[in-house]
């Protein structure tokens, strides 16, 4: 079957998680914590085939605000494919980069204050639902910690093809350098090198406009009589 994250056609079949699906597909969905339902950078819009979805997990119940819920919130690492349908979802990322771009500032300034409700809201019970997990075994965290660094170079990773899909104007200079976080660091050095003359840069990348080329120097003698 065929689902839709972020407008992009995924392969997957009955029994994936959505996080999976994206993962295989290479698909736009976050996942610092190894899908162990904590960090939340997997949540997603669900906008079409809610039925053909798991019911919310004890996880998700924990961390999504009922708001959040009637919105269709989920957590993709929770998330499991019941049965075949037509299914869309959007990443919180990409709702956020649409709302950007799109200069919506009122919907920018109602999405921000939904979220902070649902972080002030569900941080005790978020908090509690993962002591709980760790006290009955449910959740290691020495594994938990190492699952969220091997996934910090993904997501970096992720990030940057990301923001080089929004400034589209960097692609090319990024793919120069492979396009790595540091390519596009450079890239982004590059372009405010270009606007200010030289004279800014930003810190821990390269800016060869920036740096003055080397002028040769003429030495002259200079005596005095007595």
């Amino acid at each position: 079957m065929i689902i839709y994250i972020n407008d992009r056609p995924c392969e997957a079949q009955v029994g994936d998680l959505l996080l999976s699906t994206a993962k295989h597909n290479k698909a736009h969905i976050g996942y610092i914590c190894g899908g162990n339902g904590i960090c939340q950078s997997c949540f997603v819009y669900v906008r079409e085939g809610a039925e053909c979805l798991s019911p919310p997990s004890d996880e998700e119940k924990a961390f999504i605000s009922d708001k959040l819920f009637q919105d269709g919130g989920r957590l993709a690492c929770q998330t499991v494919l019941v049965k075949e349908g037509t299914v869309r979802v959007i990443t919180r990322a990409e709702t956020l980069r649409r709302l950007v771009l799109g200069l919506n500032v009122p919907g920018f300034i109602t999405y921000a204050q939904t979220i902070g409700y649902n972080v002030v809201n569900k941080l005790p019970s978020g908090a509690a639902n993962v002591f709980t997990r760790v006290r009955a075994g449910k959740l290691n965290p020495i594994d938990t910690l190492g699952k969220i660094a091997s996934g910090l170079g993904p997501a970096s990773l992720l990030a940057a093809n990301n923001f080089v899909e929004t400034f589209s104007f960097m692609q090319g200079p990024v793919n120069l350098v492979g396009g790595t976080a540091k390519g596009v660091l450079d890239a982004a050095s590059g372009v405010v090198c270009s606007i200010t003359g030289g004279r800014l840069h930003l810190p821990g990348s390269t800016c060869t406009t920036a740096v003055a080329p080397t002028e040769k120097v003429e030495r002259v003698k200079i005596t005095m009589k007595p």
